[in-house]
């Protein structure tokens, strides 16, 4: 939230610097996100007065004598029409900076330095200044909007800085409001607890005015959906003149990013950002009927809001209607039909409490947001409501834009806005805190926050204003108490029954962490997606309609379609991460992301669904294969202490000839394989791109295995060289795996070629393998070795068919 310092005077004497205000606002739990000066890039500029100012001939220049102070009469050659001898203007010495403007002398492209500079032959020592090279427009300062010169006061110190006079010096503070504090969404609310912590009054806005006898005893106001609207005002005005806001309520509005329109629109705006409490003010002439009636829409119903956009709508949406039509999208945005016009001449404005999630709600499923929406789902009370409307009344007095009549209309659901009663324990106040408060001290901080404090022994008893909702108990009064008291107060100490443990990482951590080094040290970088996906990622895997990755769970609010369901497997975010690379430009890389699945046990859901560990590893460019991102699931299963078995398998999104089904013991964990063309083709893909997912529940198992070391044999190893003649079908997994199980000798199995051709049966292949013996206790002779391949041989012919090749 935006306050401006020179706001927040109004209703506080500050006479701290801004540097302490923050770090004050800071101590009592306010976060200032950021603080900087409005001219913040503006220096060395101070007021000109032109002494002198001659027309260069054949140019549209000046030649002007500028006095500048200290700085002395200087030189300048001026452009503006309207420089003239005998004023004032902001002069922007040389070293100075200001705003450089495009040709169109409204467009700011930075910032500038000025120098010593020559026009037409005429030396310059300075730039008289526009408003828009300070930064300012027509609402910041009356005149700024001019294309030229910026005319300053005629009591304006020659010479003086122009930051003070301009406002250009004055402080903005962004300033993070919690969830818990609605009430300091404003500048009024700030400055409550900026009066608490400085300990200073609080000046309160002026709230007074005086109706007129005119009354529309014909008008009505109802609300039917009590629950989700408990208050709502509305009060007649008349003799309405549109026109522009006074220069300080323009001013103050731009400062919180807000451009004035009319004076009738600016007293809304105002009353926002001063209370924190959104308001609405329709063109009575458009309200049909002579009521207005607060109901949930109808099934279909339409409303066109301010900003052209047109809604159908639906019986969870709030909406304000005449007596005949929608004339507002309650609490998020008024109807074009009822907007105010330049020749309005009566108006009805509205104030009124919403249920903060219907507003949320609401706002979010009709992609429609405005300041007020936001306001609404953080929480307005009905306090504000009653508060906002009589500023509002006042403020359209002060203006003179209008004639308030004694009409009010109101309804509520009987809550009351004056203060509650709550009684606390003052020992489980300092018990919650740790420490002993000063009784004297606690009556302090909670008389500056209007809760008008009296102890009695041990019971407090508080006066809660109507904008603290958020005080139930004695331990809100504890905050209360310490973030005024400053947390410095309180020392560290153990608990009675503390003990000092060791922390750390449990074995699931420590495996995973384990995983994802192993991955990263084989060039792979952690990716991370959102929990979600949409149901285009699972049409985009070619997954059939029976297929139990769509068996996922639907979130019944969804930001969008694109996040509307929990992902049942990873694969999906890896191939757009892939291919949102490669559109960029990156033709290579390897990925990997760690996150859960979630798969219900029953839809609609009874009970949670269960959530599975997965990593998924993702690999693309031209120097990949299939056999690289084989090395990537090999690097997770060393790192476990197991080893995985490929058997040739098959996965919609993949291609056909190149997919494995991954299993360690016997146990499915996985898949892995190359995306398939059609897959790549419409993720636009320029290079090969390979995927695996595993399940890492079911590899948890082999969390924390023990790892064996076998030292290095100082003994020679033996190779040996076969060529076996198997059946077509026969996979080299399968060939491998009974080579080991024939021998426990044998340490390395690796195929390097594979014939089919006339030289064998159409039926028949030839793969050769070099096989690695490492001898143990002694060296091998070459009888043992021999042995060795001759069991080799009659395992794989007796279980795989496989003869030697001639």
């Amino acid at each position: 939230m935006l306050a401006p310092l020179s706001w927040l005077k109004e209703y506080v004497d500050i006479d701290v610097t801004p540097q302490e205000l923050e770090d004050k606002l800071f101590s009592c739990g306010f976060e200032v996100e950021e603080r900087y000066e409005v001219g913040k890039d503006i220096s060395k500029v101070v007021v000109g007065y032109v002494k002198e100012c001659e027309p260069i001939p054949d140019t549209h220049l000046h030649l002007c004598k500028v006095d500048a102070g200290e700085a002395g009469i200087l030189q300048i050659c001026c452009g503006a029409d309207n420089v003239k001898a005998g004023g004032k203007y902001p002069l922007a010495l040389i070293g100075a900076t200001v705003y450089a403007t495009a040709k169109d002398h409204v467009t700011i492209e930075g910032v500038m330095e000025i120098g010593q500079g020559k026009l037409r032959g005429y030396d310059s020592f300075g730039m008289l200044c526009s408003g828009v090279e300070l930064g300012l427009n027509e609402d910041l300062y009356p005149g700024a909007g001019y294309n030229g010169l910026l005319v300053l006061p005629e009591d304006a110190p020659i010479g003086a800085d122009v930051k003070p006079i301009l406002g250009l010096d004055d402080q903005i503070y962004d300033i993070a409001i919690t969830a818990n504090r609605p009430d300091c969404q404003s500048i009024y609310g700030i400055a409550r607890e900026v009066a608490a912590v400085l300990c200073k009054e609080l000046k309160a806005p002026s709230l007074d005015f005086t109706p007129k006898d005119t009354m529309k005893d014909d008008f009505s106001v109802s609300v039917e959906a009590t629950d989700l609207c408990p208050r709502y005002s509305a009060h007649y005005v008349y003799d309405v003149k549109i026109g522009p806001s006074p220069a300080w309520m323009r001013r103050r509005l731009a400062l919180t990013g807000i451009s004035s329109i009319s004076n009738i629109v600016d007293i809304t705006n105002y009353v926002l950002k001063e209370f924190g409490q959104p308001m609405h003010a329709f063109d009575y002439r458009f309200i049909e009927g002579n009521q207005i009636c607060v109901r949930r829409a109808k099934e279909g119903e339409k409303i066109v809001t301010l900003d052209e956009k047109e809604f159908e709508l639906n019986d969870q949406n709030l909406i304000i209607c005449d007596g005949k039509k929608p004339v507002a999208l309650a609490g998020i945005m008024g109807g074009l039909n009822s907007e105010i016009k330049d020749d309005t001449t009566e108006v009805m404005f509205e104030a009124a409490k919403f249920a903060r999630d219907n507003i949320r709600k609401s706002s979010r499923a009709l992609g429609q947001a405005s300041d007020s929406s936001a306001l609404y789902a953080k929480g307005v009370y009905e306090y504000t409501t009653v508060m906002a409307m009589k500023r509002a009344l006042h403020l359209i007095e002060e203006l003179g834009c209008g004639t308030v009549s004694a009409s009010h209309f109101e309804q509520n659901t009987g809550n009351s806005v004056e203060p509650t009663e709550m009684k606390v324990s003052i020992n489980k106040v300092n018990g919650v805190l740790g420490i002993t408060v000063p009784n004297e001290d606690i009556v302090r901080i909670l008389t500056n926050l209007n809760m008008a404090p009296v102890i009695n022994g041990d019971e407090l008893t508080l006066q809660i204003p109507a904008y603290r909702e958020d005080m139930e108990d004695y331990p809100d009064v504890a905050e209360e108490v310490i973030r005024m008291y400053g947390y410095d107060h309180v020392k560290s100490t153990f608990m009675p029954t503390a003990q000092v443990t060791m922390g750390g990482l449990n074995l699931r951590q420590k495996s995973e962490l384990k995983i994802k080094r192993a991955l990263c040290a084989a060039g792979a970088y952690e990716g991370m997606h959102y929990s979600f996906f949409s149901p285009s990622d699972l049409d985009l895997l070619r997954l059939p309609e029976n297929a139990k990755e769509r068996n996922a769970i639907q979130l019944i609010n969804p930001i969008n379609i694109d996040l509307s369901l929990m992902r049942t497997t990873l694969a999906p975010e890896m191939l757009r991460a892939m291919a949102g690379n490669q559109k960029k430009g990156i033709t290579e890389g390897r990925i990997f992301e760690l996150g859960n699945i979630f798969i219900p046990k029953s839809l609609p859901l009874t009970e949670y669904p269960d959530e599975r560990e997965t990593i998924c590893i993702g690999v693309f460019g031209k120097e990949e294969n299939f056999f690289t991102i084989k090395g990537l699931g090999d690097v997770v299963a060393d790192t476990l202490g197991v080893k995985f078995d490929y058997e040739a398998g098959t996965k919609t999104f993949l291609h056909p000839y190149q997919t494995a089904i991954v299993s360690c013991d016997g146990e499915t964990v996985g898949y892995v394989g190359k995306v398939s063309y059609e897959v790549a083709d419409e993720l636009n893909m320029t290079v090969d791109s390979f995927v695996m997912e595993l399940d890492l529940r079911v590899l948890s198992k082999y969390y924390g295995k023990p790892q064996v070391f076998v030292p290095i044999s100082k003994f020679d190893e033996e190779k040996r060289d076969f060529a076996f003649v198997v059946d077509k079908n026969t996979t080299c997994a399968e060939v491998e795996k009974r080579i080991y199980a024939a021998c426990d000798y044998v340490t390395s199995v690796t195929l390097f070629d594979v014939y089919e051709g006339s030289q064998l049966p159409d039926d028949k292949k030839s793969m050769a393998f070099s096989v690695v013996f490492t001898p143990r206790d002694e060296k091998l002779k070459g009888k043992k070795v021999e042995g060795f391949v001759e069991t080799i041989l009659n395992d794989l012919k007796e279980n795989l068919g496989a003869t030697l090749r001639a």
